[in-house]
C-alpha cells in the first residue's frame, strides 16, 4: 500500500507517517515502479500501535524509547516498561489540569473583578487605560 493509503487505513496524516518512517519506528517495504513509498502489513501494525500509544499521550520520545527496548530485548515482556510510560504520561496529564484549573480559577477572578466592563457598562475599561489612545485623543 502507498502512504496514502496506509494514512487512510491508520488515522495518521501522512506527514505523521513520513516522520515516522524517517525516525525508524515505520519501514517502507520498497518503492513502486513510479517511485512511491509501498509499506506492507508490518507497517500497519506499527503504524496503528503508534496511533494508539499517541492516543494515550505517549511522546514520539517515548514511543522510540519502547520501540528500542522492544526490539533489542525481544525475550523480555515490554508490559512493564509500557506501564512506567504510562505513569509519566498521567504525571504530565495531571501537570497539566493543574495548570489549567489555575487558569480557570483566573478567569473567574477576573470576571469577578470585571464583571461591569464585561456586561459593557459605560464607563468601564475591561482592559485598562490604551497609551495609544491618550496620544491620538491629545
Amino acid at each position: 500500500m502507498t502512504v496514502g493509503g496506509l494514512a487512510r487505513r491508520t488515522g495518521l496524516s501522512i506527514k505523521a507517517i513520513r516522520q515516522y518512517e524517517a525516525l525508524g519506528l515505520i519501514y517502507s517495504a520498497g518503492r513502486s515502479e513510479g517511485g512511491y513509498r509501498l509499506f506492507d502489513d508490518s507497517a500497519l501494525w506499527c503504524a496503528q500501535v503508534i496511533f494508539t500509544l499517541r492516543s494515550l499521550g505517549l511522546t514520539i520520545k517515548e514511543i522510540d524509547e519502547l520501540a528500542s527496548a522492544y526490539l533489542s530485548r525481544p525475550d523480555e515482556p515490554i508490559g512493564p516498561h509500557l506501564a512506567t510510560l504510562l505513569d509519566r504520561a498521567e504525571r504530565r496529564i495531571d501537570d497539566r489540569i493543574t495548570e489549567l484549573m489555575t487558569v480557570r480559577g483566573r478567569i473567574g477572578d477576573y470576571r469577578s473583578k470585571h464583571a461591569a466592563a464585561l456586561a459593557g457598562q459605560p464607563g468601564t475599561d475591561v482592559l485598562g487605560p490604551d497609551p495609544r489612545r491618550r496620544r491620538q485623543d491629545a
